[in-house]
């Protein structure tokens, strides 16, 4: 005997609290090897009508699945029944680029640090100079 929702709604005192136990709280999307794709389309194209039908129950797909499955097949055989979904690799030549590019960039920066030091230095220079040279005007000597 199952609990139907108004039984549980009258034992709650009205209230709804249990969730039911065969939904999950979300859907998970679910993913296909291009293997298993290429199998359950082979077995489908075997099959009656009947046996199509037993086979999608079985393995819990839908026949819009199927449709697309075949045309993905059929566009570009088994490199399209693996395509994988994001962003796409790079080439040898653009990750190289890419590479270089960063190395640039931090290469740049680096050469901008060393100006700002060399410049900080040559007016260091240029105080100490001056400091020393009024020091030995004012003690009468001269600058060492």
């Amino acid at each position: 005997m199952s609990v139907s929702a108004e039984d549980r709604l009258e034992s709650h005192g009205g209230r709804l609290n249990d969730p039911d136990p065969e939904v999950p709280e979300r859907a998970k999307r679910r993913s296909y090897s291009a293997r298993y794709k290429l199998e359950i389309l082979t077995e489908y194209e075997t099959l009656d009508r009947e046996g199509k039908g037993s086979l999608l129950r079985r393995e819990g797909l839908y026949s819009s699945l199927i449709s697309e499955w075949r045309k993905q097949r059929d566009k570009g055989a088994l490199a399209a029944l693996a395509a994988k979904s994001g962003r796409q690799p790079l080439d040898p030549v653009e990750r190289d680029n890419a590479r270089l590019r960063q190395r640039v960039g931090r290469l740049e920066e680096e050469l901008g640090t060393a100006r700002r030091v060399i410049e900080v230095q040559g007016k260091l220079s240029a105080l100490l100079e001056e400091l020393a040279t009024d020091s030995a005007h004012k003690t009468g000597g001269e600058p060492k």
